[in-house]
């Protein structure tokens, strides 16, 4: 059976990997989001996910929030969104990683790429390299194919929605592309 140690960043995007891989294998699903801006969306995110996880009988490991760890691994990145991105991942999935190797957890995977927004290719090659260098295999895959199911399953439990990645620079240049919306729907209605 393999063991899998599942970084999770929300609890909607869990629910179609986490019954995917929890199919023959062993989850430990593990939130490692030091990322996450300001304090109050981390939490209201981690407690969507417990609420989920202890109605469900899921093991789920949190990694203490320290946000120093994500300003330290995208200094000098902050205007390079697909680099900051990249340097994000590494440092979500090698955290999730070192839960792994002190478990005996053979295998390292995330839910990110469940969001049509995330970068698939960038986590693929990063989840790759950190599981290589923590003696891990690759479990994870592409599940953009199952947003739609995430996001209908989520909305019907009732679970929180974020609309936005969760660092303070995602939360501002959300905020920016929801204003640029909102002024191309005025000129068009003008």
């Amino acid at each position: 059976m393999t063991r899998v140690a599942l970084h999770a960043c929300c609890g909607p995007c869990l629910l179609e990997p986490y019954d995917e891989l929890a199919v023959g294998g062993d989850v430990t699903v593990v939130y490692a989001n030091p990322n996450i801006h300001p304090l109050s969306e981390y939490r209201r995110r981690r407690d969507t996910l417990l609420a989920y996880a202890v109605e469900h009988d899921i093991e789920v490991v949190e990694v203490p929030y320290d946000p120093r760890l994500w300003l330290s691994a995208i200094a000098g990145l902050e205007g390079d969104q697909p680099a900051r991105c990249e340097a994000c991942f590494r440092l979500r999935l090698g955290l999730v990683a070192d839960v792994a190797e002190e478990r005996g957890i053979d295998a390292l995977a995330t839910t990110l790429t469940v969001s049509p927004y995330q970068d698939a290719e960038a986590l693929a090659r990063v989840g790759e390299e950190v599981a290589r260098e923590h003696g891990l295999r690759y479990a994870g895959r592409d599940w953009r194919d199952r947003y739609r199911d995430a996001s209908g399953r989520s909305r019907e439990l009732g679970m929180y929605r974020q609309n936005y990645c969760g660092c303070l620079l995602s939360d501002i240049e959300a905020d920016a592309a929801r204003e640029r919306r909102r002024e191309e729907r005025r000129r068009a209605r003008a």
